[in-house]
């Protein structure tokens, strides 16, 4: 019975823990190749997700990640390039330019050590355009540290996104 006990404690335990994703921080190639993409400063608009909205993702039994604030994670990837837009100093809020966004995908596998992310970015010239994205990053077989990988994972692959993005030759059309 107390084998039984301490083993019911040690499952809840368990399902209590939850990942947080650290603050996004700009990457220096990003701002450097929205500087060469030239363009007029631009305004940065709604990001919706392609599915169900989420601030969370469930990992393994153990717990889930969770954004900053528990923001959904295409409001995580907004703010992350309006960051590298005002550190290039292409943002504005009076911009007649608008970019909005669609996070097509936000999943990652904790086996594998992979991100998945995919986004459409539309201008309100007219013009958009889709990336894809997979950040590779370290998993192990444990769960509590395979979900803490992960979490820590995210940022750079919203920075891998994002520079997806900038380097894509169609986005210098979006600034235009």
């Amino acid at each position: 019975m107390r084998w039984l006990a301490i083993l019911l404690v040690a499952i809840l335990c368990v399902g209590c823990s939850s990942y947080a994703v650290p603050r996004y921080g700009v990457a220096v190639p990003n701002v450097t190749a929205l500087r060469q993409a030239g363009g007029q400063k631009v305004s940065v608009g709604k990001f919706t997700a392609a599915g169900e909205s989420k601030s969370q993702i469930s990992c393994r039994a153990v717990g889930p990640i969770k954004t900053p604030d528990e923001r959904p994670f295409e409001e995580y990837v907004r703010k992350a390039l309006i960051d590298e837009l005002q550190v290039a100093e292409l943002h504005s809020e009076s911009s007649p330019i608008t970019l909005t966004g669609v996070l097509d995908r936000v999943d990652f596998s904790s086996t594998e050590g992979k991100w998945y992310l995919n986004l459409t970015v539309k201008s309100s010239n007219g013009a958009s355009v889709s990336v894809a994205s997979v950040h590779d990053y370290e998993a192990c077989f444990i769960g509590e540290k395979t979900c803490a990988l992960s979490a820590q994972a995210f940022a750079p692959a919203v920075q891998v996104l994002i520079g997806t993005l900038v380097h894509n030759p169609g986005f210098p059309a979006l600034l235009k």
